[in-house]
């Protein structure tokens, strides 16, 4: 057996493109339009990990409630620097719901509310502003 993919529905696919790539880093492994079946499927991954990605599929026009993604649970991503990469996604204007106060681990949320946690890679000391930062809404 080999895992393959975690396919999240999106709302916006430059909205969602602009988030995993510019934001958290992935990379566009490859891209399916679907004329017929009025979709879109992009196909991401973490240059570390190729083979684990992660599919965001459009559906053209769609006015289907997705709801706001709790049942989902979360993807993961190990970074090498969490203030740095917070810092990014931040100055992006993504709000931080779970800041990394610990040095260790964060949430984020994408356009369409799927939830996002960002491990170090290891644990950094506790830095300001993040060490007194509150948690904003959910994740």
């Amino acid at each position: 057996m080999k895992y393959l993919h975690t396919m999240i529905r999106v709302r916006d696919i430059d909205a969602s493109l602009r988030f995993f790539c510019e934001g958290l880093g992935l990379k566009e492994m490859r891209r399916m339009e679907n004329a017929a079946g009025k979709f879109t499927l992009v196909f991401l991954a973490a240059p570390d990990s190729p083979d684990a990605e992660v599919e965001l599929t459009y559906n053209w026009a769609s006015t289907e409630d997705y709801g706001s993604a709790r049942n989902f649970g979360h993807l993961a991503f190990r970074v090498d620097d969490i203030y740095q990469t917070c810092a990014h996604l931040q100055a992006m204007g993504y709000t931080i719901n779970r800041p990394p106060r610990d040095g260790h681990m964060a949430f984020v949320r994408s356009p369409d509310l799927i939830s996002v946690e960002l491990l170090q890679d290891g644990h950094l000391p506790p830095q300001e502003p993040w060490a007194s930062m509150p948690n904003i809404g959910v994740w």
